[in-house]
Order: C-alpha cells, then sequence, then structure tokens
C-alpha cells in the first residue's frame, strides 16, 4: 500500500504499540465533540491496530461525515471491509476514496479487486485501467486485467494489453502464447501474424512457436510456407497434438485420407478429449470407406463429450452410408437435439468491444 492509503498497515501496527489504548468512553467522547477529520481518522488508526475496528470505524465514518472528501477516512473504511471480505461494502468506500484520491494507484487498485469479487467485471476493468493508468509498468496488474478481458470476451483488449505486458519482460514466452490466443480470439489475424514471426524467430526450437507462426501463415493464405514449420514442430515436441491435428487435418480437406490417419492418429493417442482431432479422423476414416472403425471413433468422442451436437452428425451419416436408415434418422434428430441445447459447440465466441 502507498503511504497514503496504507493506514491500516503495519506504520499503523507500531504506532498502535508505541500509543496508550484508547478506553470506550473516550472513543465515545472523540464522536460526541471532535470536528477534526485528521484526528478522528488518526485516533481510529490507533484502534484498528489494536484489533478494534468496529470503533475505527465509527471514527472514520464521523470523519468522512465532517469531510465527505477526505481520502484518509474514506480508504480505510474501504481497505477495513475489503479485508474482512465484505467486498460491496468495500466497493462502496473504495469508489468515493478513487474520487476523492484519483492519483492514488491502491484506491483504484482495490475498487477493482472489490468489483470483482462482486461480479462487475467491466467496474472492475475500469477501476484497474485508471490504476494502471498512474502506474503503466504495473506487470501483475496487466496479468490480471488480461484474464478479465478475455473472460469478457474484449479480446481485442486483452491482445494489446498483453503485447504492452511483453515490451516489459520480452524474454516471457509463455506472454507470447498468451498475447497470440487474445489476437486470434479477436480476429486480428494480422497483429497475430507479426508477434508469431517474432515469437518463431526469438524461439526456433519451441514446438508451439513453430507450429503458432505456421497456423498464422495458413491463416494469411500461405500454408506452403507452413508445411515445414509444423514438420519441424512435430520433431520438435512429438507430445504436443497440435500440430499433429492441424496438419492431419489440412490432409483430409486435400482429401488425403490415407496419409493424413498416422497424424490424426497421434494427435488422438496424445489428447485423448481433442474432440476436433477425433472428427477429423472420423472423416478420414469415412473418406477411406471404413465405416466400422469410423462408427468406433465416433462413439468414443460422443462418451467423452456427449453434449457435443457433431459426432452425432457424423454418425448419422456413416449410418446412412451403410444402409442403417432407422439409425441415421435417430442420430441425426439426436445432433439436431444437442445443437439447439449447445450452441456453442459448433460456434465461435465472438470478440466485442469494451463498452466505454
Amino acid at each position: 500500500m502507498s503511504a497514503r492509503g496504507g493506514r491500516c498497515g503495519a506504520a499503523g501496527a507500531l504506532l498502535a504499540l508505541l500509543l496508550p489504548a484508547l478506553p470506550a468512553q473516550d472513543v465515545d467522547a472523540l464522536l460526541a465533540d471532535q470536528g477534526d477529520p485528521a484526528a478522528l481518522t488518526d485516533a481510529g488508526r490507533e484502534l484498528a491496530g489494536r484489533g478494534r475496528a468496529a470503533d475505527a470505524a465509527k471514527l472514520w465514518r464521523k470523519a468522512a461525515a465532517l469531510a465527505p472528501d477526505y481520502f484518509p477516512a474514506l480508504f480505510n473504511l474501504g481497505f477495513m471491509h475489503y479485508s474482512a471480505g465484505r467486498p460491496k461494502e468495500a466497493a462502496d468506500w473504495l469508489a468515493k476514496a478513487a474520487e476523492a484520491g484519483p492519483r492514488d494507484f491502491n484506491a483504484h487498485y482495490l475498487l477493482g479487486s472489490a468489483h470483482r469479487q462482486n461480479g462487475a467485471r467491466e467496474a472492475a476493468l475500469r477501476a484497474w485501467r485508471a490504476a494502471l493508468a498512474i502506474r503503466p509498468g504495473h506487470f501483475k496488474l496487466m496479468q490480471v486485467m488480461a484474464v478479465e478481458y478475455g473472460k469478457g470476451r474484449y479480446h481485442k483488449e486483452a491482445a494489446e494489453l498483453l503485447r504492452r505486458a511483453l515490451d516489459l519482460q520480452p524474454e516471457n514466452e509463455n506472454l507470447y502464447y498468451l498475447a497470440l490466443s487474445a489476437y486470434q480470439q479477436a480476429g486480428d489475424y494480422a497483429g497475430g501474424l507479426k508477434l508469431a514471426a517474432r515469437a518463431a524467430a526469438k524461439y526456433p526450437q519451441s514446438a508451439r512457436a513453430n507450429f503458432e507462426y505456421a497456423w498464422h501463415l495458413q491463416k494469411d493464405g500461405r500454408f506452403d510456407e507452413g508445411l515445414p514449420l509444423l514438420r519441424k514442430a512435430m520433431a520438435l515436441d512429438a507430445g504436443y497434438e497440435e500440430p499433429f491435428f492441424f496438419y492431419g487435418d489440412w490432409l483430409v480437406k486435400q482429401a488425403r485420407h490415407e496419409e493424413a490417419l498416422e497424424f490424426l492418429e497421434k494427435a488422438v493417442a496424445v489428447r485423448g478429449d481433442y474432440i476436433a482431432a477425433r472428427m477429423s479422423l472420423a472423416r478420414a476414416l469415412m473418406g477411406l470407406r471404413r465405416w466400422e472403425r469410423a462408427v468406433e471413433v465416433l462413439n468414443a468422442a460422443a462418451r467423452i463429450e456427449p453434449r457435443h451436437p457433431q459426432p452425432r452428425l457424423l454418425l448419422s451419416q456413416v449410418y446412412f452410408r451403410l444402409g442403417e436408415r432407422k439409425k441415421a434418422s435417430a442420430e441425426k434428430e439426436l445432433s439436431l437435439r444437442l445443437r439447439r441445447r449447445n450452441p456453442t459447440f459448433l460456434e465461435a465466441a465472438q470478440t466485442r468491444p469494451f463498452p466505454d
């Protein structure tokens, strides 16, 4: 906490050891007669240091009533409620403190934290924006904000913030991948491509960096340039499923089904719950008319994620090809029901602008 906002911290505790205890009747006297907000706030700090939070709060409220824009009293009340696990009350007082002390980092930071605990994500992010404007190099706050931006589908803001964080910690490899994910979800493939190229150049022996660059090259229509990077990623890390899936899925789209099997089987072996890889594997098997194996793969996918409509839809197509019309119809109907109930499985989450 800052010196301005830390009146419940170590300094207060130290003073409490040096000052005599304030009797309860003296608290009542102060409330009745004292008209000095600073003196009331200091007395409250001494009481808080001795564990008498309720009495301290009385004095701080009196100070705030006497001087509604007196920052120390407002902040102390907000900090006290926040520390006690009462985020609603904390947010009320911290909002007043932030207004009274617009350049105090801690007031805005704690206000954002209280809002987040109250489930008010946008209010939290606005408070944290104000805090970050005061301390633009606060890396930890950037990380927290990026997560909340992502949860709110404010992916453009998350990507920009993570790019700023990379300027502060350019050796943090994981930040590249977090930022690339945000760029992807924001639909900013041009920005992602630049960052992916930078990551691949910086980490040439990273399977993830090579894959990300290949993925973004493909989005830019340059798949031939990305193929060597995919092969390199697979050679660098046989336990990383994404390059195997991506390469195998591309082969399926080229109707090169036999070639695709090796890569898709590998992706599924590495990550058994990878539904997209199982779907692509099933399509390859269907292209090769290996119906029984396709049914096995699709039934396994349906067991792993029974809410997903896609395995059922492909099963209906397999059964239709096998001439089992009754089964095909039942699977198609189930697929339609699942799609109505769980639309997010087939619809990509859309990014949205932060509401200013």
